[in-house]
């Protein structure tokens, strides 16, 4: 049995989290299951160079609606409050990942990812990021 699952959660891809609902089901009978929320620092777009923003977005309000989704999205899993607890945070996403599942001492990371297309191979994969350089099992779900 699992003591400690990080379920990292995209709140932009509401496709991807239903399929995860099963499986935390699942594996999160007796564990305290961790629910995360990324804030990328840097906008994908602007990363590539096609966008510009010479105003900084204002992290403080950007975190507080980032957590009131991912609260109302943790919902949608029927976990016993006391048995979950959800973190929103800013950065680069496997990084942030992996740093939460080593704080937390996760036995399972349980993740989404896309059917692999050529973005992924250009651009890399956060769940294989995560796969490659967890200390613990991470169980991918498509």
């Amino acid at each position: 049995m699992y003591r400690s699952v990080l379920v990292p959660i995209d709140i932009s891809e509401a496709d991807l989290t239903r399929q995860l609902i099963p499986q935390v089901k699942i594996h999160a009978k007796t564990a305290k299951v961790h629910f995360l929320s990324v804030i990328p620092s840097v906008p994908f777009y602007a990363s590539l160079g096609l966008a510009y923003s010479g105003e900084l977005p204002d992290k403080n309000g950007l975190q507080t609606k980032a957590l009131q989704k991912l609260n109302e999205i943790v919902k949608q899993f029927d976990i016993p409050e006391g048995r979950v607890q959800t973190h929103v945070v800013y950065g680069p996403p496997k990084d942030q990942i992996l740093k939460l599942a080593d704080t937390v001492s996760a036995d399972l990371v349980i993740i989404a990812s896309h059917q692999p297309g050529i973005s992924t191979y250009l651009l890399g994969s956060t769940a294989a990021a995560v796969v490659r350089h967890a200390h613990c099992p991470v169980l991918v779900v498509r």
